[in-house]
């Protein structure tokens, strides 16, 4: 059912906005959510947190006039409850409902849409490279971005293409340019910002080791150290190769092929403090190998994996902090409020890390989470060939991302 088909409730209900749920939840409020989505979205993706109670009730069951008494049995009448659907005509229905009963509710402004809307930009205090490092993030698929900026200059990796406007708003009011639009692969679970910058004027930026998998929108410009070149083509991108360099005020960001959850993965070392190594190592877990060439492919992704891992990454010094493109429920942030940890730290706590190459390999093909939502769909989309517009690409995204290996085989003891 559409929102516009529930009748409208015939008492008042209150509505809260995502932001303000948030915000309870990181205060560490107790907080109590009746989903209203059908119980197969909600098991794939839902609002949690150690302070959340989540209950699932779909919208159906209140459409009769007399609730069934074991539905409301489920529904704490003691406590205030925010119901919640996909988009927000549900849960407003659902909790007048309930309002109706004597039940305290409030709903949701736009449901789980409104959830993915949010997105935060927070500093990473630890980095000391020259300008300054802020992380975007995600709560409601994991997704991480960052934008640094220098001396009036800005780049940012792994932009999202739902939030083009805001990072030219977020430049504005930091009184900077966009230089660089930076992609660290070919990504599965949401739909790249990088065209869309590039096409505002912003040097847009990929791996020169992805274009093999049929990237259409694609130079063949490609970037050399200084990486500041005369704009070509508006239709064309930078190829980024291995040591590659570019300049954003007195800061510098180094590509560096790790290849292996996709074959033209590339991380980005921000002026030696950094590493945004996208889908490669994340702060939990290491990549899964299978979205770019399936079951048959994973076994060699894997042990590509672990050579970059150990070869292009591991080496690098202890102090060099990680950033990953994703976060997942099982990381920890922080004390900056960002999910980076200094590389000696995840040695020391991932037990994938310090394996031999075919433990490491029988480890992570052993127990691969589902893969993302319309992975197949993102993936053509972001490779130029499968053109959508903003609400449909928004709605591919929706839903966790999956590209990790299980996190729970991979951590330490």
């Amino acid at each position: 059912m559409n929102a516009e088909d529930f009748p409208t409730p015939d008492v008042e209900v209150e509505s809260t906005d995502p932001e303000t749920l948030k915000r309870r939840i990181d205060d560490g409020e107790d907080v109590t959510l009746l989903d209203a989505r059908m119980q197969s979205d909600y098991e794939e993706w839902r609002i949690d947190g150690e302070t959340v109670e989540s209950i699932n009730v779909p919208y159906f069951e209140f459409l009769e006039d007399e609730i069934d008494d074991a539905v409301l049995e489920q529904i704490p009448a003691d406590r205030e409850v925010t119901v919640l659907c996909a988009k927000g005509g549900a849960s407003e229905f659902v909790a007048g409902s309930l309002a109706e009963r004597g039940y305290d509710v409030d709903h949701l402004e736009d449901g789980m849409n409104g959830w993915a809307s949010i997105y935060e930009a927070v500093e990473v205090t630890d980095y000391d490279g020259a300008g300054t490092l802020l992380q975007y993030q995600r709560p409601s698929s994991g997704c991480l971005g960052y934008l640094l900026y220098d001396d009036g200059e800005a780049a940012i990796i792994d932009p999202l293409r739902a939030f083009t406007d805001r990072y030219l708003e977020d430049a504005d009011d930091l009184g900077v340019d966009i230089e660089y639009a930076l992609d660290t692969h070919i990504h599965a679970d949401h739909i790249s910002g990088v065209r869309d910058l590039d096409e505002e004027g912003v040097e847009g930026v990929i791996p020169a080791a992805a274009v093999d998998r049929g990237v259409t929108y694609a130079a063949e410009r490609s970037s050399t150290s200084p990486a500041s070149q005369a704009r070509q083509d508006a239709d064309e991108l930078t190829t980024a190769e291995d040591g590659d360099v570019f300049e954003v005020g007195d800061a510098t960001i180094e590509a560096v092929y790790t290849p292996g959850h996709t074959t033209g993965m590339t991380s980005y070392l921000v002026d030696d403090s950094l590493l945004a190594t996208g889908d490669g190592l994340f702060i939990e877990s290491v990549a899964r190998p299978d979205l770019e060439e399936g079951d048959d492919g994973a076994p060699d992704a894997a042990r590509m994996l672990y050579e970059s891992l150990q070869e292009r990454v591991l080496n690098l010094p202890d102090d060099t902090l990680v950033g990953g493109a994703h976060f997942s429920d099982a990381a920890v942030p922080d004390d900056d409020g960002t999910y980076t940890a200094p590389i000696g730290d995840l040695v020391a706590e991932m037990d994938a890390l310090t394996m031999d190459e075919d433990e490491f390999v029988d480890l992570i093909l052993s127990d691969m989470p589902p893969r993302p939502a319309n992975y197949e769909d993102i993936i053509a989309t972001n490779l130029g060939q499968h053109a959508v517009d903003d609400e449909e690409a928004f709605t591919l995204e929706l839903g966790p991302n999956n590209c990790a290996a299980s996190q729970e085989s991979l951590a330490g003891d």
